[in-house]
Parts: C-alpha cells; structure tokens; sequence
C-alpha cells in the first residue's frame, strides 16, 4: 500500500501521530500500532484495584458501558470480608477474570493500593502463564474510562496503557 510520501509502508495498518523522527524537518512520523479488527480481536482486560469495593464496582461499571460492554473491567476493591482496603486475593482473582490473552492493565485508586498490586505482581510467575500485565500511574476513573474506550477500540497492551496514562493531562473546565 503507498504511504502518504508515495512510498510502500507494507500492509495497510491503521496509524498513529507520534512526536516527530529525527530528520523530518517538523513533519509528523506516522508510527503503526497493533490493532486487529471482527474475529480476530485484541481484548485487553483490565483491573480496577480500590481500597473501596463500592467505588471499584462503580468506576468498572461506568467504564464498561462507556466502552460499549466489550472489554473485561473487573473491579478489585475492598477486602474479602467487605471492609475498606485492598487484597492480593481479590486483585489476583480479577487479573485471572480480566486475562483474555493480550494483557491486563491494573489501574489501583490510592498508594497502598498500589504497593499491594505490586506485591502481587512480584509473587506472580507471569512467564508460567503467559500473561502481560501493566500497572499504570493513571487517575482511578478517568483512567479508567480512557483505558477502556481505547481496550474497546482493539488497542493493544502498550496503547490502553498508554491511554489509562494520558488521562491525566484531561482537563475538565
């Protein structure tokens, strides 16, 4: 397929703007990204790790709506026994949940949180089971949200990171 400088850039994937390459004189580089579209789909699953389970159901039922019911967003939130706080049981039971094959992305609410996912992370023999899993710096629920619009999109791993992260330069006024 001819690329937008006439010459072939190979197999028509879909592009991205990135910062620009070096020696392009200001132009934009066009960087392709994983992407597969019907049968063949990415799913991206992702993991909301709360203190509160309360506010994890919420933020996963909103961001799952948002992204049309299609992409796995398993709350983790609050202890076994219903208290607030955060459990590598409950955290390790949703990844398994939300592991479709292309990766999870574990999105926690408030610090501890995220020294208990990466706990979990640590203990886990992610090599055995063939998962990806990405714990990203993102707002809880904006983070969410654009982690799962960018999931629902066929994105791959690092781009609903990616998005997950972005979220927090979203201005809201």
């Amino acid at each position: 397929m001819p690329d937008q400088q006439g010459g072939d850039s190979g197999p028509a994937f879909p592009y991205i703007r990135r910062k620009p390459a070096t020696g392009t004189a200001g132009r934009h580089a066009m960087q392709p990204i994983a992407i597969r579209l019907y049968g063949d789909r990415v799913m991206v699953g992702i993991v909301l790790v709360s203190h509160s389970q309360t506010l994890a159901q919420g933020a996963a039922e909103l961001a799952t709506q948002i992204a049309g019911g299609v992409v796995p967003v398993i709350p983790a939130g609050g202890t076994a026994d219903g208290r607030l706080g955060t459990s590598a049981e409950l955290i390790a039971a949703a990844i398994a949940s939300a592991d479709k094959g292309d990766g999870v992305v574990l999105i926690p609410d408030l610090g501890s949180a995220v020294l208990s996912a990466r706990a979990l992370l640590a203990d886990l023999d992610v090599t055995a089971s063939g998962s990806s899993l990405v714990l990203v710096d993102a707002p809880f629920v904006e983070g969410a949200v654009a982690a799962a619009a960018a999931a629902s999109g066929g994105l791959d791993l690092a781009a609903v990171a990616a998005a997950a992260e972005e979220a927090r330069d979203a201005r809201k006024l």
